[in-house]
């Protein structure tokens, strides 16, 4: 709410949407959710933004792809909703997480809402991202994270090109400046059989993420076909619909090999 001054001059609340543009922050949203599980620790607010410049062949939101459609909302009405479960949240020992899409496509939005969610609400915050955008993200809004959910889809270029249309440098350089800086990170890795399974690729992931000294916890993700309903109703083709899921053994061997460098994998 702005605030008047002597001169009756309106003013914003200083926050990192008005400090950048002088005006109530508005993003593209998809959607928000309670969730527990991998979207950060505890039952967690999430905001899904819409857009991503990934267009990763096993994404199970391909309706987060483009921004226009997303609905045009308030900061203001993302946090209203959030307040309504602050409690609760609060009890479960969990917090609000900004997801997409890929919400360092919307910085300013999305750093609006990580420091709402932390100073107004009190929330623990997580930022789930793949890194590709992360120049984008300011030391100010990784500041107001607690925690980066942190997707390295693969350690092999040729791979990392052919999983999302995009060069895997920009993650890795991303990871390296979130080590340089503290910030705790979950790194999630998804086992796609005869696509990021292959031995060299999980140890290049395990290896790096091992070195960085910040990580926390890495996620193994089962690839499953969930989201094709979704790519068929944009009449999009999936390419891994004859793809199997890993089975339960291959989870549990790339599992140790994360555990093999001391990294907790889960």
């Amino acid at each position: 709410m702005a605030v008047l001054l002597g001169s009756d001059i309106p003013t914003l609340p200083i926050t990192p949407a008005a400090a950048a543009t002088q005006r109530p922050s508005e993003g593209s949203v998809h959607s928000w959710d309670l969730s527990t599980g991998v979207d950060g620790p505890g039952t967690r607010f999430v905001t899904f933004l819409s857009g991503c410049p990934l267009t990763c062949l096993y994404c199970h939101n391909p309706d987060t792809w483009r921004m226009r459609n997303g609905k045009r909302t308030s900061a203001d009405d993302v946090i209203a909703e959030a307040g309504k479960y602050t409690r609760f949240i609060s009890a479960s020992g969990g917090g609000a997480t900004v997801s997409g899409g890929e919400p360092l496509l919307q910085p300013v939005f999305t750093g609006e809402l990580l420091h709402r969610m932390k100073h107004e609400l009190g929330l623990h915050t997580a930022l789930d991202t793949s890194g590709f955008l992360g120049v984008r993200a300011t030391d100010a809004l990784l500041r107001d994270t607690d925690l980066v959910l942190l997707d390295i889809k693969s350690w092999d270029p040729d791979t990392y090109q052919k999983v999302t249309g995009r060069p895997l440098r920009p993650t890795l350089d991303f990871a390296r400046r979130l080590a340089d800086l503290g910030q705790e990170v979950h790194v999630r890795f998804v086992l796609v059989p005869g696509l990021t399974d292959d031995p060299a690729n999980v140890e290049g992931v395990a290896a790096f993420a091992a070195g960085l000294g910040n990580v926390s916890r890495v996620d193994i993700l089962p690839f499953h076909k969930l989201g094709e309903a979704k790519w068929q109703a944009l009449a999009k083709p999936f390419t891994l619909h004859d793809t199997p899921s890993p089975t339960s053994e291959q989870v549990t061997a790339v599992r140790e090999v994360f555990r093999s460098h001391g990294l907790y994998a889960v």
